[in-house]
């Protein structure tokens, strides 16, 4: 809604400052995308930037479950009313519709009423830990445009993570901690989104405001992603302009808000007292009535349009790009490197609309067919000097384009700027952690972005293992529980990146 209240007074800008210019343009047809203009050459389209409309994206997902019997109701148990220990006939039966409560309850179009909810199992396998992942997958790039909203119809847990992921599940990265005690369950000091700044937007917390069991009538936990908006917006988020430009100019910014999965780590059910009641056990248990996600699909800014088909969502992609992000341009929309529309409004913006290939305008230049091993021809588009950045870039000068052609992890015009998940060391290397792609776990600190400082009783990779796991140590008596864990795709991903990153000094 706000993008396209945005673009409308960005076209009636457009058009008021038309009569302005020394050669009036005359208004013309307006879409969301583009703009025709008529000029002293005639009638033109003028691009711009587009995106298609916030929705909600539950409609879209996929849901997982891990592990895949957690739900209850097979067999069929018994388990305590909400907030009543002492009423523990209640039944979960998957094989009774009326009894049942699987995953699809979550989404249903009853969202918050009581009587719909998944429900996993009791923890009756105390004090073997009652954890369970719930996986979202969109199988598409989606943009998150309002918080994400989970209605617990139990006590809201008193451990929980929320991920996310980048690459369809390969890889996992915290978004937010949640626990009754941040420093007792993930080592981390208890903060809320107001504790930040535009200059901590990004910063990975642990909150204590929504990890309640039994004793609150409360039963919503948020990620605040309007919260995070608001540092740049203003608290009404009246001020989308200067968010845009901050969207616009740091790219960190926009990944942060870009997710292809969501991940729900269950750690531990709310217990609402200290010690877990073993004689009642079916009192604990995760159930969930309703989750939110509103977003839109990332189509870059080359699309208005996201068509959901076959299961499937895709943008339908405008600016001669194409792709299922329109990601790249068409063949022979070549002429320049391809770049995602700028959310700034022309003159300071632009569409970044693929143009076509030097290739593809008139036809190619003929070789004289008598000197067959000539090893270099001279053709009508010669190298030119581009000051590439040596140490970024393929070669030193222009490619056939005229643009510099940049080494693996690097971009900018001149092959100066790292991509995400690298830094500037003698070129763009991999880190091993950073702020946005890498976390440090139960408190290690990320240092020089090439390695974890773990505190004294961890480490691994991500200090994600305790000391006395190694030694052989650890027991009941040790008083260390198991850390959360990292996902071994990860982990496999660091370990390698460990054993080549010569570069980095490890």
């Amino acid at each position: 809604m706000y993008l396209s209240r945005f673009l409308s007074i960005h076209a009636l800008w457009v058009t008021v400052s038309s009569v302005m210019q020394p050669y009036p343009l005359v208004w013309g047809h307006y879409d969301v995308c583009k703009t025709q203009i008529y000029t002293e050459e005639g009638k033109v389209w003028d691009y711009m930037a587009c995106q298609p409309e916030s929705t909600d994206m539950t409609k879209y997902l996929k849901v997982k479950l891990d592990p895949p019997d957690i739900t209850c109701g097979d067999p069929p148990e018994t388990f305590c009313a909400m907030g009543n220990p002492y009423m523990c006939n209640n039944e979960c039966d998957a094989s009774t519709p009326e009894l049942a409560h699987p995953p699809e309850l979550m989404f249903d179009f009853e969202g918050r009423h009581p009587s719909t909810f998944w429900q996993s199992a009791t923890w009756k396998e105390y004090p073997k830990p009652l954890q369970v992942n719930i996986t979202l997958s969109w199988s598409k790039t989606i943009e998150l445009t309002d918080n994400i909203v989970i209605t617990f119809e139990s006590g809201r847990p008193d451990q929980m993570i929320l991920e996310k992921s980048l690459d369809y599940g390969r890889t996992w990265q915290p978004y937010q901690y949640y626990a009754t005690d941040c420093l007792d369950a993930f080592h981390m000091d208890p903060k809320s989104v107001k504790d930040l700044s535009q200059h901590t937007v990004l910063e990975i917390i642990c909150t204590e405001e929504y990890s309640t069991g039994y004793t609150t009538n409360s039963k919503i936990i948020h990620f605040e992603i309007k919260d995070r908006f608001a540092f740049f917006a203003g608290p009404w988020l009246r001020n989308m302009a200067s968010l845009y430009g901050q969207l616009d100019t740091t790219k960190k910014l926009r990944d942060f808000f870009t997710v292809t999965d969501l991940r729900i780590r269950l750690l531990r059910p709310a217990v609402g007292e200290i010690f877990v009641d073993e004689l009642r056990l079916a009192r604990y248990f995760y159930a969930i009535s309703d989750i939110k996600v509103h977003g839109r699909c990332k189509c870059n800014l080359h699309a208005t349009v996201c068509v959901y088909d076959n299961s499937k969502l895709t943008c339908e992609c405008e600016h001669n790009t194409t792709g299922p992000d329109c990601g790249k341009c068409k063949k022979n929309y070549q002429g320049r490197p391809w770049s995602p529309g700028s959310y700034l409004p022309i003159p300071k913006g632009t569409a970044n609309t693929c143009i076509p290939s030097i290739s593809s305008i008139g036809n190619p230049p003929k070789f004289n067919r008598k000197w067959p091993n000539i090893s270099s021809l001279e053709v009508s588009n010669p190298k030119q000097e581009c000051y590439c950045n040596p140490l970024g870039s393929v070669h030193d000068r222009c490619n056939g384009s005229g643009f510099c052609e940049c080494k693996t992890g690097t971009t900018g015009p001149k092959c100066d700027e790292c991509l995400p998940g690298n830094s500037w060391h003698y070129g763009c290397q991999p880190n091993v952690c950073d702020n946005e792609l890498l976390h440090c776990q139960n408190g290690g600190t990320c240092h020089n972005n090439v390695r974890c400082l773990c505190p004294a009783a961890y480490t691994g990779i991500l200090c994600e293992k305790l000391r006395c796991e190694e030694a052989g140590s650890c027991g009941p008596d040790s008083g260390q529980g198991a850390p959360p864990r990292g996902s071994p795709a990860l982990l496999s991903l660091l370990a390698a990146l460990l054993g080549t990153a010569g570069p980095l000094g490890i």
